[in-house]
């Protein structure tokens, strides 16, 4: 399933090619976040043309809420039911249900849930989050985990690490007494969770990795602890998982977060900054963070970025894309999105070159400083 392609001499960082039966995807690699099986406001065409997404994500929860797991069923899966002929990962669901506090009780069988669409009552266990994604059809599924809040004491995390661990191994009998459904390999991974405690996510890994999946996750971060907190787990996760399988950060981040976890081995991410920020009027750009709606670009009718990380990039104006979201017109939301999107994609196209260069650490380095400015 993974290949490693180089390694960089002077850091973690690596690429390397993900093999799946939808399509090969080179890591690292920024996958769009498709959460009710659409990447909001964005036709498939545009995800696999501008933005040249390699995978996308659907999540286990809201798909199974809406349109339901008959609905994709008779569709032959969600590949076919939303016409993306690309690879796909899915969400366990377990970070959105554990979202809904008050409307939710974990027991050991699994999370009792109310619906956030009409209050309805619902269970998920490992074992039925694994067969609600062997319908669903993605290549690569999540285990049921517990996602801990931050912060939280070392007494709840061990307890919610020792629940992860106790489901892992139950998804993980499921999956394999259970065989696909759409006639392509599907893959699971398990998540790596402890919040910041060094001893948890060190236990975590190590249940991870012995658990002989094709791929493994580390969740539970971006969720308020400090950026430097996150990357010191990252180093902790990544000395104990497996060098030859891929690791997948879960919601992060920002592009200087995807850079910086880059150069500590990770080789995967999603987060739905670049579509939702984008909507709100956000922009990341070579320029740095551009926030659309100031009165400054009122009549700047250079391009949205010089540099075209897509043609939506450079055929649109500054003036032009502040007027539709000021306006609040729908084409606005879908220009930015697109922007964003195709930044993030270019952002990690252009890592990989760097580290297949050897020039990575420098160009992370001044990247960083660049990407985190206001333009």
């Amino acid at each position: 399933m993974f290949t490693m392609r180089h390694r960089d001499r002077d850091t973690k960082a690596r690429t390397g090619v993900l093999t799946t039966e939808h399509g090969d995807i080179p890591t690292p690699i920024f996958m769009p976040v498709g959460t009710a099986g659409t990447v909001k406001g964005i036709l498939q065409r545009d995800l696999a043309g501008d933005v040249d997404a390699k995978i996308i994500l659907g999540n286990t929860y809201h798909l199974y809420l809406r349109p339901g797991t008959e609905i994709i069923g008779k569709a032959g899966g969600l590949h076919r039911f939303i016409n993306w002929s690309r690879p796909m990962l899915t969400d366990s669901g377990g970070y959105q249900v554990f979202s809904l506090a008050p409307n939710r009780k974990l027991t050991e069988e699994g999370a009792v849930f109310k619906s956030h669409i009409d209050g309805s009552k619902h269970v998920f266990t490992p074992e039925n989050t694994i067969e609600i994604q062997r319908i669903i059809g993605a290549d690569i599924m999540m285990a049921f985990d517990e996602c801990a809040p931050f912060p939280c004491d070392h007494r709840y995390a061990e307890k919610s690490v020792a629940l992860t661990h106790r489901w892992l191994d139950r998804a993980v009998a499921k999956f394999r007494s259970t065989e696909p459904l759409w006639g392509y390999q599907q893959y699971l991974f398990p998540i790596v969770q402890g919040s910041t405690f060094d001893d948890l996510r060190k236990m975590s890994a190590e249940k991870a990795a012995a658990s002989g999946m094709e791929g493994n996750a580390i969740g539970g971060l971006s969720v308020g602890e400090p950026a430097e907190e996150m990357y010191r787990t990252i180093e902790v996760v990544n000395e104990i998982l497996p060098e030859d399988k891929p690791r997948y950060l879960m919601g992060v981040g920002t592009p200087a977060n995807i850079l910086e976890a880059i150069e500590r081995g990770i080789d995967m991410f999603d987060c739905v900054m670049p579509t939702r920020n984008g909507r709100n009027g956000m922009l990341f750009t070579s320029e740095g963070i551009i926030n659309i709606k100031n009165q400054k670009w009122a009549g700047d009718f250079s391009p949205i970025d010089p540099s075209g990380p897509s043609q939506v990039s450079l055929t649109y104006s500054k003036a032009y894309l502040r007027h539709l979201i000021i306006s609040g017109e729908i084409l606005g939301s879908q220009i930015a999105s697109i922007h964003n999107l195709s930044f993030y994609l270019k952002l990690v196209s252009d890592a990989r070159d760097k580290i297949e260069e050897g020039t990575f650490r420098k160009w992370k380095d001044q990247m960083v400083n660049k990407l985190s400015a206001r333009a």
